[in-house]
């Protein structure tokens, strides 16, 4: 079923349960489904329909996701793009891939605003501030904030299901309403391409990845099982939704009813209000230790963290506990989805309906991780390419690099192929190098690259993030390195710059590091 439908059956059943919390207010789901529906009627206006590309470029979190229900209720393709791009980035992205519309302004202006009798507001967007100046400039004789006649809109679905408006007791529900509208709906299907937006991986180069409604949405019971996630739940998406990780959690809430806090970026004061009031919340594992810190001392209302990316470290885990935040790590990519869960802290195991192989060469001792499942994704958009690979049997990977497996065993990853170090013979997992380097005191956090050598090809060079007063020497370095790693794996060139350039998700952009260390950044310095 399409998430839009699933939004306005949440309309009906609990129209002023708070949808999306967004920087420029509060949005119910009444609100939010007049507002897509009103958008879906202007895309339509554009020509836009079942099969059409729409590309989606908007800074505010709740008017991308009007934008993204509205394009799923006309029946088009939502492509999600950085609204930070400069105009010639975006124009160079923008011929590489041909859309049939671009969203770059808000598809409805203003934000209704509903007053309930318990006073429960859904504010406009408009700058509380200014509005206020505006009153006490203009003191009205009466403030009308609820629809004098109120339209009670119904969808109806290709199958005939009809989601009428809820009749509560509230007063605005007593008001007299206009006769039902219906607002057709196209027929959706598992193939339809519901969902495309740009992965730039380790390098920099975004590429557009398509998923079908089936890959797409498919996921969601699972990920609600696994994670607990319910209608009643308040989950807090502290990230761009132009990322892939954000972007699915975000639609994942509102499908389940749930209320999205979506502050568009991360940001820890503001984290730490949000936290008063989140039951989940997702992340990546480097931000999941200031999430942890802030809720010391703190009676918050969190209970389930979903991690992605990366392996989480036992520490993190267990200081989760104790907070009483239960953790849902997870292995996966944008253009395979979900692969691996890790829910209890044992390993990961394959995510539901995914089965999982590791193909290693002859005498290699690791190999790459191929998945074979309903939610990998179609490809990229306009011919581009990837490091997605796809055989003739359904299975796909995108390079990673795992120890041998064999189904029912923990998947133990290793870290990117295309990241991997080939050094005198050697290849070195730049992943285990920086678990060992992040323990040494005054390492806020390490990227470890590949550098030319000429004898032994490349070698092991580490790049640290480190505040100047306190950076650590060479020597207290090295002395870790030679504590915990081979002679292979010790960084033969060490440098520190005072902050690593990440992708929007908070990665570090490893590729985009390389590149600078091989060009000479001033900023870059050799650590001696």
């Amino acid at each position: 079923m399409p998430v839009a439908l699933q939004v306005a059956r949440h309309a009906s059943e609990h129209p002023r349960r708070i949808a999306v919390r967004a920087p420029g207010g509060d949005l119910s789901y009444a609100g939010l489904a007049s507002r897509m529906e009103a958008a879906a009627e202007t895309l339509r206006g554009r020509g836009v329909g079942h099969g059409a590309l729409a590309a989606l470029s908007l800074a505010d979190p709740a008017d991308l996701l009007v934008a993204v229900l509205a394009a799923d209720l006309a029946g088009a393709t939502p492509l999600i793009c950085d609204p930070t791009w400069d105009p010639v980035r975006r124009e160079r992205i923008m011929e590489a891939v041909p859309v049939d519309v671009r969203v770059e302004i808000p598809l409805v202006r203003e934000r209704i605003t509903v007053v309930a009798p318990d006073g429960i507001r859904t504010p406009p967007a408009r700058d509380p501030v200014r509005r206020g100046r505006i009153v006490e400039a203009v003191p009205p004789d009466v403030d009308i904030e609820i629809p004098l006649v109120r339209e009670r809109i119904t969808v109806v679905a290709p199958d005939g299901i009809r989601t009428p408006p809820a009749r509560g007791p509230g007063r605005h529900e007593r008001i007299v309403a206009a006769e039902p509208v219906s607002v057709p709906v196209p027929a959706a299907s598992p193939s339809d391409r519901a969902w495309a937006c740009f992965s730039s991986g380790s390098t920099g180069r975004p590429r557009a990845v398509v998923r079908t409604r089936a890959s797409w949405t498919g996921s969601f019971p699972h990920l609600s099982t696994l994670a607990g996630i319910g209608p009643g739940d308040v989950v807090l998406v502290p990230g761009p939704l132009t990322s892939s990780l954000y972007g699915f959690a975000a639609v994942h809430a509102l499908a389940v009813g749930a209320t999205a806090v979506v502050p568009g970026r991360w940001s820890t004061v503001e984290l730490a209000a949000h936290l008063d009031e989140a039951t989940a919340i997702h992340v990546v594992p480097h931000r999941l230790p200031a999430v942890l810190d802030l809720l010391e001392g703190r009676r918050g209302r969190l209970r389930t963290a979903v991690v992605g990316g990366a392996a989480l470290g036992a520490d993190a885990r267990e200081r989760a506990a104790r907070a009483g935040v239960d953790v849902l790590a997870y292995y996966g990519a944008t253009e395979l989805s979900f692969v691996a869960a890790d829910t209890d802290g044992r390993g990961l195991r394959p995510f539901p309906e995914v089965e999982i192989q590791v193909r290693a060469a002859p005498g290699q001792p690791f190999g790459e991780v191929w998945a074979r499942s309903p939610w990998l994704a179609e490809g990229y958009l306009a011919g581009g390419t990837g490091p997605l690979q796809i055989d003739g049997d359904g299975w796909a990977t995108v390079g990673d690099v795992a120890e041998p497996y064999r189904t029912g065993e923990v998947l133990r990853l290793r870290g990117r192929g295309d990241g991997a170090i080939q050094t005198g013979g050697a290849t070195v997992v730049p992943e285990d190098v920086e678990e060992v380097l992040r323990k040494a005191p005054g390492v806020g956090d390490v990227v470890v690259v590949g550098s030319p050598h000429p004898e032994l090809g490349s070698v092991a060079t580490a790049i640290i993030e480190a505040d100047g007063l306190r950076r650590p020497s060479r020597a207290a370095l090295e002395e870790i390195a030679r504590g915990g790693l081979d002679a292979a794996q010790r960084p033969r060139r060490w440098y520190t710059v005072r902050s690593l350039p990440r992708t929007p998700v908070g990665k570090p952009a490893r590729g985009l590091l390389a590149a600078r260390l091989a060009g000479g950044d001033p900023d870059i310095r050799r650590l001696t």
